[in-house]
């Protein structure tokens, strides 16, 4: 099987990579050689593990996302900064190998100098969404470990901003007092109501809400599920309370995987917002084609 190119979706725990034919995937590979596992002289050899099926004896070329691009990363890909289209085929970083086979670009983030903030891989699932929502203005939340909400005009990133809501969720439900009243499994939708209902309404009061999810699980019996369920909810509404200037009155497309997502759908419409939804992966897949695409038409 020889690829025509190679889409690349390098994070900080997972290598996720597609080799690209004419009529789109037609294989698929992954490791969990992330960027926070490897050092710089690593990174070749840890690509080259999942592709070199896919090589045939002429070069191919690899479109990388994501945090791949990092100072901590095999090459860094410099920010770009907004206002600006979320993909440019002149700014690629082009990443020297010393296999000729391959032939590594490296998709860089977006920058915003006030209020200070970063992405890294978001800008491809906003170029690969644009592409599937031909002309859309409006904003794009992208929920996860560190959720983006990004408004776009007339085909550029115009502004955003960046919420820590996962891995306050993580370090809470694992690290904190909170650990001992949280489950690993199951959910309770009502508790997630609530949750988001109090944050909404008292985000100030976040912070006592929060522990009274351990004091109600000592003198009330509330279940690890429900717990669970809240303190997602508390820190989602929290979220949404912040980020109220960019989604009010505006067209909302969620961009992230789908149980993440239906959380966030759940929580917008609770505030009388329908966002529309749409997939991460096949959002980073046609964010890396349509970067494909502009570097081939620029190199005609």
């Amino acid at each position: 099987m020889k690829a025509d190119w190679i889409a690349v979706d390098w994070g900080t725990s997972n290598l996720r990579a597609w080799a690209m034919g004419p009529d789109g995937v037609i294989a698929e590979g992954g490791s969990e050689n992330g960027m926070g596992r490897l050092a710089r002289d690593q990174f070749e050899a840890a690509l080259l593990e999942v592709i070199s099926p896919w090589l045939g004896t002429g070069e191919t070329p690899v479109l990388a996302c994501g945090m791949v691009g990092a100072r901590q990363g095999w090459f860094e890909a410099t920010y770009r900064a907004v206002p600006c289209a979320p993909v440019e085929p002149g700014d690629l970083t082009a990443v020297a190998t010393q296999d000729k086979r391959i032939r590594v670009s490296i998709v860089p983030g977006l920058q915003q100098p006030n209020p200070a903030d970063v992405m890294r891989g978001e800008e491809t699932q906003i170029a690969g969404a644009l592409a599937l929502m031909p002309g859309f203005d409006g904003v794009f939340c992208l929920p996860g470990t560190h959720s983006k909400w990004a408004h776009v005009s007339a085909g550029e990133v115009v502004s955003f901003q960046t919420y820590m809501t996962g891995e306050m969720f993580a370090l809470l439900s694992t690290q904190s007092v909170l650990r001992h009243g949280m489950a690993e499994g199951g959910w309770d939708e009502a508790a997630f109501d609530q949750g988001v209902d109090d944050a909404f309404s008292r985000p100030e009061k976040i912070a006592a809400r929060l522990f009274t999810l351990r004091a109600e699980g000592l003198l009330n019996g509330l279940s690890a599920a429900a717990a669970r369920a809240r303190l997602s909810g508390l820190l989602i509404g929290s979220e949404l309370a912040a980020a109220k200037p960019y989604w009010l009155g505006q067209r909302v497309v969620l961009v992230g995987a789908e149980a993440l997502a239906t959380s966030y759908a759940r929580a917008l419409a609770a505030q009388g917002v329908t966002a529309t939804r749409l997939d991460a992966t096949a959002c980073s897949l046609s964010g890396l084609a349509t970067a494909r695409g502009l570097l081939r038409k620029a190199a005609q």
